[in-house]
């Protein structure tokens, strides 16, 4: 487990070697990354490293932790939206063009750790796990409000259709970022928007 800092400047070395680790993790993967490399590029001793992060596993949840922070703050915004058809739209557009602005297209930070780290750290696999959760929740929610206001069919899974969304949207990103093609992930963001306007109440006239 690691140990919270009690100053100030603790709090700050802790940040920077965590933020180093999630950046290098990020770009090189877990294989790729060392505690050797961690401690050059934040400039900090073994010692300062070992006092916060006691071992790599210790490293890596907090990552993990990092990660799924980084994800569900990004799109807290936007994901409020999803509450209405054209806030859905948004949200998506959103999701794709995320891709598009990358110089490569990434997929899903939570994945991608996932992949590495699941089969490996019980731990680890939980934090990831409960990332997507809180993703799913937001989506959840949303659809929930529809229903509740009568938008949604009567035989309309809000559950079932946040599920459906997010493993849709996790199927675009990883093909975006195997393939490197953004429109995987446009597909994906169409396929979720047919999905969910199958659900919604027609409107009259």
């Amino acid at each position: 487990m690691s140990s919270t800092p009690r100053t100030a400047r603790g709090r700050a070395t802790r940040e920077r070697i965590l933020k180093t680790a999630t950046d290098l993790i990020s770009e090189r993967g877990i294989a790729g990354t060392s505690l050797d490399d961690v401690r050059a590029q934040a400039q900090v001793s073994k010692s300062q490293l070992y006092l916060y992060f006691p071992d790599r596993e210790a490293l890596l949840r907090e990552v993990a932790v990092s990660t799924c922070d980084g994800v569900i703050d990004t799109q807290a915004d936007i994901l409020a939206e999803f509450d209405s058809l054209p806030g859905i739209e948004r949200y998506l557009t959103a999701l794709v063009e995320l891709q598009v602005a990358l110089e490569r297209p990434s997929g899903c930070p939570i994945a991608s750790l996932a992949g590495q780290l699941a089969g490996q750290d019980e731990e680890a696999r939980l934090i990831l796990a409960a990332g997507l959760d809180r993703w799913e929740a937001g989506l959840r929610a949303g659809l929930e409000a529809m229903a509740a206001r009568g938008e949604l069919k009567p035989g309309a899974d809000p559950a079932l259709l946040a599920t459906q969304t997010l493993a849709v949207l996790q199927g675009g990103l990883l093909l975006s970022r195997v393939r490197q093609d953004t429109t995987q992930m446009r597909v994906a963001a169409d396929t979720v928007l047919a999905l969910i306007r199958a659900g919604l109440v027609e409107q009259p006239g």
